[in-house]
């Protein structure tokens, strides 16, 4: 597979706080399924919770919350599978399994998993939530604030 350029490109976004915000690109491993998510993300975390550990088959799960309607999947719908229902799930690629953005706090936010943008967002992950279950062979080594458990978003 070829290299993937990024595609950030600067959108008016009416009723934005960001007047000029850039939309960002994210793919799946297989590119089958694309998105596209306006860089105004309202928050970003390291969550080590052990569903997040098995989503990913990762130490943690890097992520950026924003409002549901500020994503759309520009390619691959068909190839799509959620799991979970309306108001919470995860969404990957049925193809490649790669996840690619949760749908929380009833339906109202998705969390992008940070590996799948193409494009470098301006926001970065604050702080590590769920540390009390945390990977035991995983140590974490940067001075962000670590929480035992969910740290609600302002």
């Amino acid at each position: 597979m070829g290299e993937v350029k990024p595609i950030a490109e600067e959108l008016n976004v009416t009723g934005s706080e960001k007047p000029k915000a850039r939309m960002l690109a994210g793919e799946c491993f297989c590119r089958a399924v694309r998105y596209a998510v306006i860089d105004a993300f309202e928050y970003a975390l390291n969550c080590h919770c052990s569903n997040c550990r098995r989503t990913t088959g990762s130490a943690f799960k890097p992520f950026a919350g924003i409002a549901r309607d500020k994503l759309r999947i520009t390619r691959g719908d068909h190839a799509l599978m959620i799991y979970g229902d309306e108001t919470g799930h995860d969404v990957h690629c049925r193809q490649c399994g790669s996840l690619l953005y949760s749908l929380v706090r009833d339906g109202a936010y998705v969390h992008v998993a940070m590996g799948s943008l193409v494009d470098d967002p301006s926001v970065r992950p604050t702080a590590h939530i769920f540390v009390g279950s945390k990977a035991p062979w995983f140590s974490i080594t940067d001075d962000l604030p670590q929480h035992q458990g969910h740290v609600v978003p302002r």
